[in-house]
């Protein structure tokens, strides 16, 4: 496998392009199509409001879906822009030629403050229908409004700033109080706190902007034509009343910050972009004669809010000195400016121009352009016709600058949902990490993009990064499918064979030992991770090979265990004669087949170890199996090693209470050769009956015979009932042990005599003593000193006898004596035997005509009946069906066969002679005649009483309903 590896890395390195190397893995490159499958709609979606305005549109503000306008020179005109249908106007009421110079409308869309070109302002709230003057507001041109966000409701504004055109920044505060006595006016107070000046002097205040920023400081933007100012300061806490009085006093030489450009159009404009709804804004763009200062608001930062400020010149083709920007509004990603005949969006990120929108002459001059900060719409309007866009989607290609600006996460961030461009930002982010010399970054990345596996893999390869390919290949591989089969298989294969180059690289170098054993876990981690596992599993032998071509022994070790192949495992520690390191293997994984096929080697080595071994797995191995490994191990011959194997029979006989034959046969083998004594012992510990013995008593006869081991014999042959042998061979030992023997066979006494006979002869022709041949004759009752007798030389002495004789007259004498009593005894029964049948032949007995069967209770005279000497009185068909089901089958058959004989023979005949004939031709042929007939059935059937006879005895543990017919009589009973 290994050379087939580096015959596919050659080759991937000897392809030119990767038009060459396309598909030649197999792992598909699933491509993003990248065609639009509909027109996508642009980023700012213009709509010309349906609108015909009676007069000319001199102003709009628009806030909280709020909007308000300024028709002509009276009129002001709201509109609820979720109640379209419900438009509302108001008249100033003016007699004289003040018009309206500019409207300011709050956060909310409650509070309107119209300032006219007379320094003169008015105040009308969202709920009411008549303008109220603001009078301490009066002598000042109103250029800008900073609004309260945080303590304004729709009934009070809470402290407020008001810059005029004089530079003058001016503190108020407007509330409603419904129910007046007089009707007070609307504006509480109106006091100057500050005063904005440029090189030149007072200039007016373009925009002011209040944010509170974290730890209770309060931000305040105001701008003039140059410049840029902020204020910032903590109003005291219960200090509401004070409003930003604190923030403004400060020291006369201590100017605020500030910025300043040298250009001026003679107006500035300021635009905030808020995330959400009723937080703060986090970026602004400030148009003024240079360009348009863009950054963004850092609330944490001491002295000022803005940061990451840069500035964006104005388009190319805008010739300030002609066509100046009127307007500007701050979207996400984009700030619009306003032209008098167009709008043009410009990019945030990278200064260009995405949207251009050219308005026709017959709208006229364009007035102004706004943004209603809470619902992000974008309203323009000239002095006849009011448009809005809607901005959709202003986030869909900002990936993209992103990524050629190199911000890939922020690239990552705004695609994550198309997954078409996620890929390019990967690509162009793994790109950029190899340029720049980041191999295992550009790896991470390229794993996830779609790039070609074969294009990617050779770029790392000709720059030899080989860490950088693992980690491609490690990544690649964990993206891949279960069912990618071959992919999988190709892909481990090769990380196995870069961490085996790894590893030898650095086994030898003791300055990367350290570096050596985290590849080391790392590539065990490989090994072992679960999502490899089928595919490891798999081609295990493939692994295997590798593992072996490198000769890491201890990586093929561990990679074994991992894919509990222990075979191979316990095979390896056997080849390096580590016998306990494979039987703790084999002890801790318990597999029987794997025991017995290494048990042969094991129990050469440590014969102790392995013996323990088999008795601690018990009964989960076969001692059958092992007994081939017991052979060949006792073979040498040496008791020690013997002894082990006897250690484990006993076990399994005695322990396990094993019954197998070939089990009990090798222990008795084992015994023989050299424990004779257990040899007996087990034996005798077997019992006395064969059936109940479980080593082959014949195979065991040969073994004693063979070693020597008589008594051994003497017992094997006990046991097998071969007496005559037993004595035989027990003579030769002890002549008590063939006594013993002898007594055996107690139901043949015939048997017994001879064997006692065999000792006899022994003792008196062998041992040639008579005393001993004496006592052994008073030893068993079957033998008579005339049995002996012949055994005896001629010239042995009647002394010797004498004693014997006498005794054995006298036993004659009484045995003659109790057969004459007995046969006396005899002569008495026979006569009183004759005397009771005589008796018996004359007996009768009377029945009465109201006498009824006991069986069936009817009477008793209308058929055959039968009287019994007990009383008890039968039909002749009722006591033989009582009497039938308990005969033996013999008897049954026999009386069936007597029944058909007699019914043959009672047949009708015409002639009154031929029933004579025929009983005297039946005669002649040997049948029996009619009389013996009934006399044989009644014998059969009239034996005894039923009630009172034997057959009610052996009747007694019947049950009285038969088990068969239970059912049927207990749903008869129901």
């Amino acid at each position: 496998m290994a050379s087939i590896l580096d015959d596919y890395q050659d080759s991937i390195s000897n392809m030119a392009s990767s038009q060459q190397i396309r598909g030649s893995l197999g792992i598909p490159h699933t491509g993003y199509v990248t065609a639009r499958l509909e027109k996508e709609t642009h980023i700012f979606n213009k709509q010309r409001i349906d609108f015909t305005p009676p007069e000319k549109i001199n102003s709009l503000v628009v806030s909280s879906n709020q909007l308000c306008m300024s028709l002509g020179k009276d009129i002001i005109f709201r509109l609820d822009l979720a109640k379209a249908d419900e438009p509302n106007q108001v008249e100033l009421g003016r007699k004289d030629e003040a018009r309206v110079y500019k409207l300011f409308l709050d956060h909310t869309g409650s509070h309107l403050v119209i300032a006219l070109n007379t320094s003169e302002c008015v105040y009308l709230n969202r709920n009411a229908q008549k303008v109220r003057p603001l009078s301490r507001w009066k002598g000042h041109l109103i250029e800008s409004v900073g609004w309260n966000k945080f303590l304004g409701s729709e009934t009070n504004t809470g402290p407020i700033l008001v810059g005029t055109s004089q530079g003058h920044i001016y503190e108020a505060e407007i509330s409603i109080n419904e129910g007046g006595l007089f009707g007070t006016t609307p504006d509480q107070y109106f006091r100057f706190i500050y005063n904005l000046e440029e090189e030149a002097g007072p200039t007016p205040v373009c925009c002011l902007e209040i944010e509170r920023g974290i730890d209770g400081k309060c931000f305040i933007i105001a701008t003039t034509h140059k410049r840029l100012f902020q204020f910032v300061g903590k109003i005291p806490e219960g200090a509401d009343q004070q409003g930003f009085g604190a923030i403004f006093s400060m020291p006369s030489n201590h100017l605020p910050g500030f910025r300043e450009f040298p250009a001026s159009l003679g107006y500035s404009e300021i635009a905030f972009y808020t995330p959400k709804l009723r937080s703060s804004p986090n970026a602004f763009a400030w148009m003024m004669g240079n360009g348009v200062l863009y950054g963004s608001l850092d609330y944490g930062r001491p002295d000022s809010i803005l940061s990451d400020e840069q500035v964006w010149e104005y388009p190319s083709d805008v010739d300030i000195s002609v066509n100046k920007p009127i307007s500007i509004v701050l979207t996400q990603f984009h700030f619009l400016l306003l032209f008098p005949d167009q709008v043009k969006a410009v990019c945030t990120l990278n200064g260009q121009v995405v949207f251009q929108d050219v308005f026709l002459d017959k709208f006229g001059s364009l007035t102004r352009m706004i943004k209603d900060p809470s619902f992000g719409q974008i309203w323009i309007h000239t002095e006849k016709v009011v448009f809005r866009y809607n901005v959709q989607r202003e986030s869909r290609d900002v990936w993209k600058m992103y990524m050629n600006i190199n911000k890939f996460d922020l690239a990552k961030e705004y695609c994550k949902d198309r997954p078409e461009c996620l890929d390019v930002v990967l690509a162009k982010e793994a790109e950029h990490c190899f340029q720049n010399k980041k191999f295992l970054d550009s790896a991470k990345c390229y794993a996830l993009t779609q790039n070609f596996f074969e294009e990617i893999a050779l770029k790392f390869i000709e720059a030899k990064q080989e860490e950088a390919l693992m980690e491609f290949l490690l990544r690649k591989l964990a993206s891949l499918k279960s069912s990618e089969k071959t992919q999988l298989t190709l892909l481990t294969t090769w990380l196995t064979e870069l961490y085996l180059n790894r590893l030898g690289m650095l086994e030898g170098d003791p300055l990367k030992q350290a570096l050596y054993l985290k590849t080391r876990d790392d590539f065990r981690s490989f090994l072992g991770s679960p999502r490899n596992k089928d595919c490891l599993f798999n081609n295990r032998a493939t692994i295997h090979e590798l593992l072996a071509s490198h000769g890491d022994t201890e990586n093929m070790v561990h990679f074994a265990v991992l894919m509990h192949d222990y075979e191979r495992v316990i095979a390896h520690h056997c080849q390096h004669d580590n016998y306990s390191a494979a039987l703790k293997v084999l002890s801790k994984i318990k597999d029987e087949a794997l025991f017995y096929k290494f048990s042969p080697v094991l129990i050469q080595h440590i014969p102790k170890l392995v013996v323990d071994a088999w008795i601690e797995m018990g009964k989960q191995l076969d001692a059958r199996n092992l007994i081939p490994a017991l052979v060949n191990y006792s073979q040498s011959g040496s008791t020690q090693q013997i002894s082990e194997a006897i250690r484990y029979l006993e076990f399994c006989v005695y322990e396990l209470k094993e019954t197998h034959q070939a089990i009990h046969n090798y222990l008795l083998s084992l015994y023989a050769v050299c424990d004779p004594k257990s040899l007996l012992i087990y034996l005798e510990n077997a019992g006395s009956y064969s059936d109940k013995i479980h080593c082959d008593l014949k195979y065991a006869l040969r073994l004693c015979a063979e070693h020597g081991h008589h008594q051994a014999c003497v017992h094997v042959y006990k046991v097998m009932e071969m007496y005559e042998e037993a004595v035989d061979l027990a003579l030769q030992v002890d002549v008590d042990m063939a006594k013993s023997c002898a007594d055996l066979p107690e139901e043949d006494e015939e048997l017994r005599k001879k064997l006692w006979l065999k000792i006899a002869r022994h003792v008196v022709q062998e041992e040639k003593d008579v005393k001993k041949a004496m006592v052994c004759l008073s030893s068993c009752n079957l033998l008579k000193i005339e049995d002996v007798l012949p055994f005896f030389p001629d010239f042995v002495t009647i002394d010797h006898f004498k004693e014997a004789i006498c005794n054995s007259l006298e036993a004659y004498n009484k045995h003659i004596e109790e057969l004459k009593t007995e046969m006396e005894e005899a002569t008495q029964s026979a006569r009183r035997i004759r005397e009771d049948i005589q008796e018996m032949r004359n007996k009768y007995g009377s029945v009465e005509s109201q006498e009824k069967c006991a069986a069936c209770d009817f009477p008793l005279l209308n058929r055959p009946f039968y009287l019994f000497l007990c009383g008890h009185m039968f039909h002749y068909d009722c006591l033989l069906q009582e009497v039938y089901p308990n005969l033996p089958a013999y008897k049954q058959a026999k009386l069936e066969d007597l029944q058909k004989k007699l019914s043959a023979t009672s047949q009708p005949s015409k002639s009154h002679h031929r029933p004579k004939d025929a009983d005297m031709s039946g005669q002649g042929k040997g049948q029996p005649s009619r009389e013996q007939m009934k006399a044989d059935i009644d014998d059969i059937v009239a034996a005894e009483c039923v009630y009172c006879g034997e057959l009610m005895i052996r009747t007694i543990d019947k049950p009285f309903i038969d088990p068969q017919r239970y059912e049927s009589e207990m749903q008869s009973w129901l």
